[in-house]
């Protein structure tokens, strides 16, 4: 595997990359929040554009997203899927973790599908009223 600049990326980086992206889906806050702190950088992709909070967000761990806002991770950082940390967590109906993404700033009508098309498209009133009271 090589990098942007064509350069052979160590295996160990590598490695390394997918614990952290694990431990996003995993929910292991304290650990991916030292890596953080190391400066393992916030807005970390994958190669499906995933950052840590969007998998933190998906799998419904509003502990280790709070951790990754607090530590300066984009909430409205898009995938290659178009989706954002928000609609990830809307579409889980996790509403501490749409909670944590309102209060840093995350917008509700990025990317595509937006949180608030996700809402609608599954018929999720609760979040609907959420993302509402956010915009108002």
């Amino acid at each position: 595997m090589t990098g942007q600049d064509g350069e052979a990326i160590d295996p160990g980086v590598i490695e390394l990359a997918g614990r952290l992206f694990d431990m996003a889906r995993g929910g292991a806050t304290d650990e991916l929040a030292a890596y953080v702190d190391a400066g393992v950088p916030p807005n970390l992709t994958n190669d499906k554009g995933d950052t840590l909070l969007i998998l933190a967000a998906y799998h419904g761990h509003a502990g280790t997203v709070a951790a990754l806002l607090a530590r300066g991770a984009d909430p409205d950082v898009v995938n290659d899927r178009g989706q954002t940390a928000l609609a990830a967590a809307v579409f889980k109906q996790s509403t501490e973790t749409v909670g944590h993404l309102l209060a840093a700033g995350a917008e509700p009508d990025a990317g595509g599908p937006t949180a608030r098309q996700t809402a609608a498209f599954f018929d999720l009133p609760a979040m609907t009223a959420l993302l509402e009271r956010a915009g108002s």
